[in-house]
């Protein structure tokens, strides 16, 4: 990628044209009960291409980057649209757009670890692990640290490059009693690379004994009692319930597929206290996990509000999608991998906070359930969703009471919505993991905590 300047090719394209280069590259280490059992390093790269014509697209990629195939990408790219416009007989407009510039870049301010120096670094929270809790039937560290390195233009002018960087460690401990096998998780890490997110180790080794203490007591709980219950759902899951949930149903290729939010906009679907964005890259002056300035189309990327006081504002747009449904683009459009074509896909998409306290919440709760983690989950085009619980404790009269197995939750977003009753004034962000659309993408969520109503289920 280096040295290689895209505007040299602009005289290539004929008509709307994108043309990216990019670099995915990361290093995954496994390690259980200490033993090295995945220690990789892996890169991709190449040029992609993709054309618009009369209502179609036509799309090419290499994995050579040189400047004799970026030539043979675009003419493939514009060949194919010819070829897909002549035999679906498409006669669309052209895209109205607007040229986007932005230069993104993480510096590092430490210098990059070696492989051995990551490894010993896993390996000596590993050994706390080990020696600290012996009576583990098991335990686990994956670590995953990615950078993805992009630049693309566009035949209407824009020009933009970014290089974001991630690194995650995840713990999993598991405990056994009378045969039976129980595991809690916790993740660590964040936007940002491998030696600066996990150089406080006294840090991490406090949140492993919570991880542990939570599980201890997990082993000596029972299930909650099925049915329609108060709850109070921490930070991490109201983000993932955000996302999956609420999030797929108002990406603007969904809507216009049949989701439920087709028909609802600028109609009551939360509770007065629920506003939710999708927000572009800051937050409160704040920069966030997964800052997005230009999207893969060239478009300037902006806030969404999606949800406004509980009404149905808006959607998450492509070019594409903006001008059939009369909206303006918020530069929602990304693709993962250079051979990936950019979809409407969520960037930082978050519940915004309230006015009150955790423990207020908690006190508000006569009888219901505190859910704090998740691990697994689904939901439908219906806003339908279903998630395990992993961690979770009882509430009576307004106290926290005992530890919960595994159990499952259910709901239809649009109506768990609105039972939102409370929100807390703090909240938290992630981007630990992938938005599984077609293509894998990174995508980060927020949310405070929220009092509302769910469906308790069984045994997870």
């Amino acid at each position: 990628m280096q040295g290689m300047d895209l505007t040299n090719y602009r005289d290539l394209f004929r008509g709307h044209t994108e043309l990216r280069i990019q670099e995915n590259s990361e290093s995954v280490y496994t390690i259980t009960n200490g033993k090295v059992e995945q220690n990789t390093e892996n890169s991709s790269g190449g040029i992609s291409a993709r054309v618009y014509h009369r209502g179609v697209w036509g799309f090419a990629s290499t994995p050579v980057i040189s400047n004799h195939t970026v030539g043979e990408v675009v003419c493939a790219a514009t060949a194919n649209a010819d070829v897909f416009q002549r035999m679906s007989m498409a006669q669309k407009p052209p895209l109205e757009a607007i040229a986007s510039h932005s230069s993104f870049s993480k510096n590092r301010v430490k210098p990059a670890s070696s492989k051995k120096e990551k490894l010993d670094r896993l390996l000596t929270i590993d050994d706390y692990i080990a020696k600290k809790f012996p009576d583990l039937k098991s335990r686990m560290l994956f670590s995953r640290s990615q950078q993805i390195e992009k630049r693309w233009i566009t035949s209407f002018g824009s020009e933009a490059n970014s290089s974001y960087p991630r690194a995650h460690i995840y713990v999993s401990l598991t405990y056994e009693k009378d045969g039976e096998s129980l595991e809690n998780m916790e993740i660590f890490g964040g936007f940002g690379y491998f030696e600066e997110l996990f150089d406080d180790l006294p840090g991490i080794y406090t949140k492993i004994d919570e991880l542990y203490d939570h599980l201890r007591k997990k082993v000596e709980g029972d299930y909650p009692k099925p049915g329609f219950q108060d709850v109070i759902i921490c930070p991490s899951l109201g983000g993932i319930l955000a996302h999956e949930a609420v999030g797929h149903t108002v990406e603007a290729d969904f809507v216009k597929s049949g989701s439920i939010a087709k028909d609802v906009l600028n109609e009551k679907v939360a509770s007065d206290i629920v506003t939710m964005v999708d927000y572009a890259h800051h937050y409160k002056d704040d920069l966030l996990p997964v800052p997005v300035f230009t999207d893969d189309e060239g478009t300037e990327a902006v806030d969404a509000v999606l949800i406004e006081h509980g009404v149905l504002k808006g959607y998450m747009h492509n070019l594409e999608s903006a001008q059939e449904l009369g909206c303006a683009p918020t530069g929602n459009a990304r693709g993962f991998a250079f051979s990936d074509e950019p979809l409407i896909r969520m960037r930082n998409t978050a519940i915004l906070p309230g006015n009150n306290t955790i423990e207020e919440m908690i006190d508000s709760i006569d009888d219901g359930y505190y859910l704090m983690k998740t691990m697994n989950g689904q939901a439908d085009s219906t806003s339908e969703f279903m998630f395990g619980i992993t961690q979770a404790y009882e509430i009576k009269k307004g106290k926290l009471g005992p530890a919960l197995k595994d159990f499952t939750v259910s709901g239809v977003a649009f109506d768990m919505l609105k039972t939102i009753t409370m929100l807390s004034s703090q909240m938290e962000w992630e981007n630990s993991g992938y938005c599984g659309k077609k293509q894998p993408m990174i995508v980060s969520s927020g949310s405070p905590a929220i009092k509302c109503k769910m469906m308790i289920g069984g045994r997870e």
